[in-house]
């Protein structure tokens, strides 16, 4: 395992620096890459990068607590029903074979991916009262806010809709997230996003500050099992919480068009390779190799 402590360590940063930006952790980048270019098990990989967004989520969470971002009254909802799905993924983990595994990873990213790109030119902006129609559910939790826009130079107010669709999705990505070892980020700022009208940069603060106690849950259950590689944890943590810690502190300055274009690329080349050694693992089928 040592001498795949300097590629964790690289791999930890880059992870950390992008998950950043998307509010994911750097778990969502982490697997696949450990997988596919360090060669270690998948099972190995998934408890491991646990570990990591934990380490995100106390250095980037602060920092966009600090920069006003974070809602965390949004948080603190939404993390009862991630917290439940992380507990029932990681569960079902266990009983999955590892080239299974490769393929439900690259549907979610594939998912992710799409979703991201059509919301790509969605401009945030400020939400007036009269245009916005609130369900009984959001009325009785009535979470509004606002944050300075340092790309555009102004405040931008919003209020949460759709807390209903908020709550099933955040117990999927907390599924996701002990199944796949991803913490669910990208899935909850999607959902936040897509769904709840919530800023892009908000949900991305959000999920941030949500992910350590989403992916606590799951890493304690494969401590418990002995599935925790510590030799491999260490690196990864460490560059992670370097990575992370620059990707807070920029994150705010880029237009959220921009934010989501870079993590396509990123998320739908990862899903195409993820895709190709699943099927090749378990079906035997060998799909054309992306360099």
């Amino acid at each position: 395992m040592e001498s795949t402590m300097p590629l964790s360590i690289l791999i930890g940063i880059f992870s950390g620096f992008l998950g950043s930006l998307m509010g994911s952790g750097g778990g969502i980048f982490i697997v696949p890459f450990l997988t596919l270019l360090g060669n270690v098990p998948i099972h190995k990989t998934i408890p491991a990068s646990l570990i990591a967004v934990i380490a995100t989520s106390i250095s980037g969470g602060s920092s966009y607590i600090k920069q006003g971002i974070t809602n965390i009254k949004l948080a603190f909802l939404l993390e009862v029903s991630t917290t439940l799905g992380a507990l029932t993924g990681s569960v079902i983990a266990l009983f999955i074979s590892s080239w299974s595994l490769f393929i439900i990873f690259s549907i979610l990213l594939f998912y992710i991916s799409i979703s991201t790109f059509r919301t790509r030119g969605l401009e945030e902006k400020q939400i007036k009262d009269e245009d916005i129609k609130i369900d009984k559910l959001s009325r009785f939790f009535n979470i509004k806010s606002e944050y300075y826009d340092n790309a555009s130079r102004k405040k931008v107010k919003y209020t949460v809709l759709g807390v209903d669709k908020g709550l099933a999705i955040s117990f999927l990505a907390g599924v996701g997230s002990g199944l796949l070892g991803i913490g669910g980020g990208a899935v909850k700022v999607g959902a936040m996003n897509l769904f709840m009208k919530v800023p892009i940069k908000v949900a991305v603060g959000t999920s941030q500050f949500m992910l350590g106690a989403t992916a606590s849950t799951s890493a304690m259950l494969y401590l418990f099992v002995g599935l925790m590689d510590l030799h491999l944890v260490a690196p990864l943590a460490i560059g992670t919480i370097v990575g992370t810690s620059i990707g807070s502190r920029i994150m705010n300055r880029f237009r959220s068009r921009t934010i989501k274009l870079m993590i396509v690329v990123f998320l739908t080349y990862l899903a195409y390779a993820m895709l190709a050694k699943g099927l090749l693992l378990g079906f035997g089928v060998k799909l054309p190799t992306i360099t």
